[in-house]
């Protein structure tokens, strides 16, 4: 049987490097099966994201409360370590890997007769929901595509639902608010980054920072190229504000804790640097005239950055931040003018196709490129074929290989998860298995 190392071991192998995060340890995907006591006063819980039970002495606080998958489990832990009732719980965020896990707690304190727990979270967070559920079907496919190498099957991926059953917050706020239970103090604060309510929470008696997803233990998730948009300058400005906090304990939404004051301040001024560096070229770049693909080819993060084992392109990927900040500052008009107003891609794969001497040419062409590891031109003509001729089973068994064999390469899982989406869904003859079909 193999034996887990205890969560500080796990956490000072982490910051020397020494664990996978691509994929044992990865921040996003590894659950862990038990709760760890981080001191008399604090269980911390990793989920697909983390929560964290506070005792202050006068009831329970939870910061943030899980996915839906982790509800009965994070509960079940909790209350192995604590039977005091759970007074309020912050959401540091809408997405739903951290607010589903009221339910239980809310239940026993019926039960119990207890006062109801309160949720507090910020003044945006109930517009998120209603954003939600308005755009329930955009988030299943988007999701479905983002996940295809957690459910590959088509029937898993179509059945999929999005929830629309959220526990709005009880109390929200602006800024910043500070709250008292027991004899610990909870100071609530804003900062646009991941999403526009985000909530970073410090409690300066335990020397505690709860970020929320503002780090996970990656290079931080502000490029999403399907999601809402990010805010990577006034996400550093937060990492900075929180630097100065003097933590001793960093627990970050994904990913394992980081104790020690020194540490904790490197990793936030570190991860704040390099969104800083990523929005500053960016945008001057932009200032210059540049087009958008221009600016991609130019923009590398410098290697004292990126060798950071908490900077890793585990999930998101440093050229989706360029992008998001593109959009930020200049919409979506990417400065190419044939783009504009451009013909159905499918007529332009054709028009190609037919000039390069037709599909058997270019797919030849396209076998070559797999074979040279050249898989970005290989996608692209692998695209074109598939555009002009979306019923050839041949043509979809090799627009498969060359994704399969490109998302073989890439460490950001968001990108990797994508392309096999491609893969899987040409295995099923079709280009995108996400896409609805539009009635007569």
């Amino acid at each position: 049987m193999k034996i887990e190392p205890k969560l500080s071991q796990l956490a000072e192998y982490a910051w020397q490097g020494e664990l996978d995060l691509y994929h044992e340890f990865h921040p996003v995907e590894r659950r862990f099966p038990d709760a760890e006591q981080l001191s008399d006063r604090a269980l911390w819980f990793k989920g697909i994201a983390s929560a964290t039970a506070v005792d202050t002495g006068d009831g329970l606080v939870m910061l943030d409360t899980g996915a839906r998958q982790d509800t009965e489990i994070l509960y079940s832990e909790v209350r192995k370590w604590s039977r005091a009732p759970l007074s309020f719980a912050v959401f540091s965020h809408h997405h739903l890997d951290h607010i589903f896990g009221m339910g239980p707690f809310e239940r026993e304190a019926e039960d119990r007769d207890w006062s109801p727990p309160v949720v507090y979270a910020h003044e945006l967070l109930p517009d998120n929901f209603d954003r939600y559920k308005r755009t329930r079907g955009l988030q299943k496919a988007i999701n479905s595509r983002q996940f295809s190498s957690v459910m590959p099957d088509f029937e898993m991926s179509r059945d999929f639902e999005w929830p629309v059953d959220y526990r709005y917050p009880d109390r929200t706020y602006r800024n910043q608010i500070v709250l008292k239970q027991g004899d610990l103090t909870f100071e609530l604060n804003h900062a646009r980054g991941e999403t526009e309510d985000h909530t970073w929470t410090w409690v300066p008696e335990l020397e505690l920072l709860h970020p929320g997803d503002l780090f996970i233990w990656a290079v931080p998730n502000a490029g999403n190229p399907q999601k809402y948009q990010r805010f990577p300058g006034e996400w550093a400005s937060a990492l900075r504000s929180m630097a100065a906090k003097g933590a001793g304990t960093l627990l970050p939404g994904h990913g394992l804790p980081i104790f020690g004051h020194n540490r904790v301040e490197e990793a936030l001024t570190a991860t704040a640097e390099l969104l800083e560096f990523i929005e500053h070229s960016t945008v001057s770049l932009m200032n210059h005239g540049l087009s958008l693909d221009a600016i991609l080819e130019r923009i590398t993060v410098p290697d004292y950055l990126s060798s950071k084992p908490y900077l890793q392109t585990v999930y998101d990927h440093p050229d989706f931040i360029v992008r998001n900040v593109w959009r930020l500052y200049g919409g979506w008009y990417e400065g190419e003018p044939d783009r504009l107003l451009p013909a159905p891609r499918r007529l332009e794969a054709a028009e190609w196709i037919d000039l390069s001497g037709g599909v058997e040419q270019v797919a030849e062409r396209v076998e070559q490129l797999v074979e040279t590891r050249d898989y970005r031109l290989a996608c692209h003509l692998a695209e074109a074929l598939v555009l002009a001729d979306p019923d050839s089973r041949a043509i979809h068994e090799l627009r498969a290989q060359t994704y399969r064999a490109r998302a073989e390469t890439e460490t950001s899982t968001m990108a990797r998860y994508i392309l096999l989406h491609a893969a899987y869904s040409s295995d099923l003859g079709v280009r995108d298995m996400a896409e609805g079909t539009l009635g007569d």
